[in-house]
């Protein structure tokens, strides 16, 4: 399972930085990471366990179609609507947006020259090459042939110095704990990032037949990232299910392929920050477009139909 930023929370640390300002983050998710750890240490991961696995395939279905909606927009160098209707009303605008003149079009061959070289990759990709994965090929297929053509497509962006980024929680900041409304929002940022991340872990190990997940070990360690992420003033993490899918799909085997994820990340954003701004958005959505398919399993469902 890969950690990170989730939509899950989005809403909820919008309104929190809506209601009390950005400075009250930072204690909310030290508050809430405390609270994981707590949670783990006393064992209160194991009842996530009695969780139906039609609710996660569910879970698994609505995420992946919801994926499909918003990125197919930002695949033809649009934005996502508010929700998923919306996406999915406001689809056909953007299609015809794209046509023409501008950069929509060029945008949208990227992500779909994406999708098609990952399905084809995962169709007919030699045995000697299997550790290559479709995703990094089909993107690194993209970017090149976006600069090679000089077409100016939206790009990734990446800030000039990453610790300009980090704002220090201040021993002040923590006063506010004292609100009954600071507390319910701890609260409900470690409820909701809790359940995120078991639901989902309990999801990826349903994709592997590798090491299960040790629920309470997970919320303690997810609560020491709450932490981290609450001293640096970061937005809160959770296990995320597109992510770890994606890490499965590329073949996956063992906890260190999370692991690499971050320290990749690390590297790019402090020494190849001009690599990451070579790549097109679209080629990036199109990956999610790719996932947020494979997430809906029809095989599951029909499986599930046995039981009513």
């Amino acid at each position: 399972q890969v950690s990170g930023p989730a939509a899950g929370l989005a809403v909820l640390v919008f309104e929190v930085v809506r209601e009390h300002g950005m400075a009250i983050l930072g204690p909310i998710l030290l508050l809430a990471g405390i609270l994981q750890i707590l949670a783990g240490r006393l064992k209160l991961g194991c009842w996530f366990r009695v969780t139906a696995p039609a609710v996660v395939y569910g879970m698994l279905a609505g995420i992946g179609v919801l994926i499909v909606l918003s990125q197919a927009h930002v695949m033809f160098d649009g934005g996502p609507k508010p929700s998923g209707l919306d996406n999915l009303i406001g689809f056909p605008s953007t299609l015809l947006s794209a046509v023409g003149p501008g950069t929509g079009m060029q945008a949208g061959i990227l992500g779909l020259g994406t999708i098609l070289v990952m399905w084809l990759w995962d169709k007919f990709r030699p045995q000697s090459l299997r550790f290559v994965p479709g995703a990094l090929l089909g993107v690194g297929l993209a970017t090149f042939a976006s600069l090679a053509l000089a077409l100016q497509v939206k790009r990734v962006e990446v800030p000039d110095n990453l610790a300009d980024a980090i704002d220090w929680l201040r021993p002040a900041d923590l006063m506010s704990l004292a609100d009954p409304a600071i507390l319910i929002a701890a609260f409900a940022v470690a409820f909701i990032a809790s359940a995120e991340t078991l639901l989902s872990a309990a999801a990826v190990d349903r994709m592997h037949d590798g090491q299960r997940s040790d629920f309470d070990k997970e919320l303690s360690a997810q609560g020491v990232g709450n932490v981290l992420c609450g001293l640096v003033g970061a937005l809160p993490m959770t296990g995320v299910i597109v992510r770890s899918s994606a890490n499965v799909q590329a073949g996956a085997t063992t906890r260190m392929s999370a692991m690499f994820h971050g320290l990749w990340l690390l590297a790019f954003v402090l020494l190849l920050s001009s690599v990451l701004q070579s790549i097109p958005v679209a080629s990036l959505a199109g990956v999610l477009v790719y996932t947020g398919c494979k997430l809906v399993d029809f095989k599951s469902f029909r499986g599930l139909g046995r039981y009513g």
